[in-house]
Parts: structure tokens; C-alpha cells; sequence
């Protein structure tokens, strides 16, 4: 497949600080990858990093064979990366429907192909950002993304929070996604095991390095390596 992402010598952090050193790695055309690792270790930054929010001090960020490093965040969505947040971000002032239509660019990805994935935010349409669950929120926060019509959809930590119901509906969709709609996808996720299931490959941050990284089916298969690397189920 094509190569879409490819970062190369990556060093970035906040401000003075350096969270991310030298971090390389590629994603290409409907791949899907797994970011792990313990808390604090760089996943949530390496995100943030690719849309552009962070201080990038040193190394590349190459999409679809061009460079990323000078364009602000809402170009880079515009390129076609996709951003679901672990924050949500809902506007109080919007609709469900205002939400997915204020953001909408064409692309396979419509309103009515958004409502077929999340039947609930068709019942919700109608209702205010900040008057739905969390697990609503979290539908919306995709679906959102969706409607940009990324080629690369980057979740933050997806089924924080959520209930176990919402977890299992959530863990369909991104399947969905992955398997049926050839979306590429990074999911970072505490669950590791949920995230190898989800995912074609892995790879694992420790103090802002990748300190491992194979197939995610290789991985989960080694609960050693798993506990060692990660120590989370």
C-alpha cells in the first residue's frame, strides 16, 4: 500500500520541555496502528505533535510525500488528518446535526452514512452538545471527524470513561472502520489488549522513545512482552 504518514526523527514537548525524542515511524494507506505505553510517556503529545499543536524541535512529518512541519493544525485537517481528542471538545452553542454539518467536506463520508454508523446521534440530532452522555459525546467527537473525510483518523483514548455497553458499540464501529471502510487509524488506548485487537500494528513508547514495535497479533500473543512493556491489561 501507498505510504500516507511517515515521521522521521521526531523531537517535540512543550514549551522548554522535550516529551518526544526521536521518534520515527510509518503509516500507510489503510493501516492501522496501535500506540501504547504507560501513562505519561509521550502518546497523547505524538498526536497532538501530528496536528501540529506542539513545539516540533527537530525531524520530519512527511503526508502523502509532502512536508507537514509548516502548516497550521486546521491545514492539516484539511490534508485529511482526523482528530478525536481524548477532551471531546463538544460547542455548547451546537446541535448534534450543526456539529457534523459545520465541518463537512465532500467525501464518501455524509451525513446520512454518519447517522448509519451511530443511529444514536439520529434519535439526538435535534439536541445541544453538552446535553448528551459520554458515550454520545464520544459518537459525536467520530462522527465529526468522519465528516472531514480524513485519510488518517487519530483517537485519543476513545472508550475512556465509558460503559461497558458503549465500549463494546465503540469497539464495532472502529472495526467497521478499520476492516470494512479501509480508513486508516492510530488508536491510542490504556487497554492494550482492546488496541491489538483493533489494530494490524504496534508499537510502544517508553520516556518518549519507541521501544518496541511488531504486529499487534505478535504482541498480544506474548503477555510477557505485553506486561513488561505496557503492564496493563
Amino acid at each position: 500500500m501507498p505510504e500516507l504518514l511517515a515521521v522521521d526523527g521526531l523531537t517535540a514537548g512543550w514549551g522548554e520541555g522535550v516529551v518526544l525524542d526521536d521518534v520515527s515511524f510509518t503509516v500507510d494507506e489503510g493501516a492501522s496502528l496501535a500506540l501504547l505505553g504507560r501513562n505519561g510517556v509521550g502518546k497523547t503529545t505524538l498526536l497532538v505533535t501530528l496536528m501540529g499543536l506542539t513545539r516540533l524541535r527537530s525531524g520530519t512529518i512527511r503526508w502523502r510525500g509532502s512536508d507537514l512541519a509548516a502548516l497550521p493544525t486546521h491545514r492539516r485537517s484539511l490534508a485529511g488528518l482526523g482528530w478525536v481528542p481524548q477532551e471531546r471538545y463538544m460547542w455548547p452553542s451546537l446541535s448534534v446535526e450543526e456539529h457534523l454539518t459545520v465541518v463537512a467536506r465532500p467525501g464518501r463520508w455524509t451525513l446520512p452514512r454518519v447517522y448509519e454508523l451511530f443511529p444514536r446521534l439520529a434519535e439526538r440530532r435535534a439536541n445541544l452538545g453538552n446535553q448528551l452522555s459520554g458515550g454520545e459525546q464520544q459518537m459525536l467527537a467520530i462522527g465529526r471527524a468522519l465528516m472531514t473525510n480524513p485519510g488518517l483518523l487519530l483517537l485519543d483514548e476513545p472508550m475512556e470513561g465509558l460503559a461497558p455497553i458503549i465500549v463494546q458499540e465503540l469497539v464495532g464501529v472502529i472495526r467497521e472502520l478499520v476492516e470494512d471502510a479501509g480508513l486508516a487509524v492510530i488508536v491510542v488506548e490504556q487497554h492494550a489488549k482492546l488496541a491489538l485487537s483493533l489494530t494490524r500494528d504496534a508499537i510502544v513508547l517508553e520516556r518518549g522513545r519507541i521501544v518496541h514495535r511488531s504486529s499487534s497479533a505478535a504482541l498480544a500473543a506474548d503477555p510477557g512482552a505485553l506486561e513488561r512493556l505496557v503492564a496493563v491489561a
